[in-house]
């Protein structure tokens, strides 16, 4: 197994309430070459959380900062109009809470080692909130 420190948040960039899921994620991520899914993981609208790439592969989600991440990527982050909005259900919010806390207790993380994916590459918006918003939901959850 390789060495995780850090977990990143991304969006899908798609429309607020369009009910993609992680094998579209897969097609479209395969028409731009790469050989699967990028994301280790997928946060379905409904809360569900799908599989991607196995944790044991380097994930394709974050330039530079494959090698020792894991890749978590809700659907929505847009607007009709498709500009950047946190589109995130109570389900999702509730979703990613659970799903950081037990990779960060799997891989002995601190919510410090938690990133968005625009603190990587400022051109990006992706996932269309701040990671001090995620930071205070995950506190306010009590799972810390």
């Amino acid at each position: 197994m390789r060495k995780i420190n850090k977990i990143i948040l991304h969006c899908s960039a798609t429309p607020e309430g369009k009910d993609f899921r992680a094998k579209d994620i897969l097609v479209w991520h395969k028409q731009r070459g790469y050989k699967t899914i990028g994301y280790h993981y997928v946060v379905d609208l409904d809360g569900t959380i799908e599989k991607g790439r196995p944790e044991e592969e380097i994930g394709s989600h974050c330039l530079g900062q494959n090698k020792d991440s894991i890749g978590i990527c809700y659907i929505g982050g847009c607007d009709a109009n498709m500009k950047a909005k946190d589109t995130r259900t109570e389900a999702q919010k509730s979703a990613l809470i659970d799903l950081v806390y037990d990779i960060m207790q799997q891989y002995h993380l601190t919510l410090n080692q938690v990133y968005c994916h625009n603190q990587f590459n400022p051109g990006k918006e992706c996932p269309s909130y701040n990671i001090n918003t995620f930071k205070k939901e995950f506190r306010e959850s009590g799972l810390i």
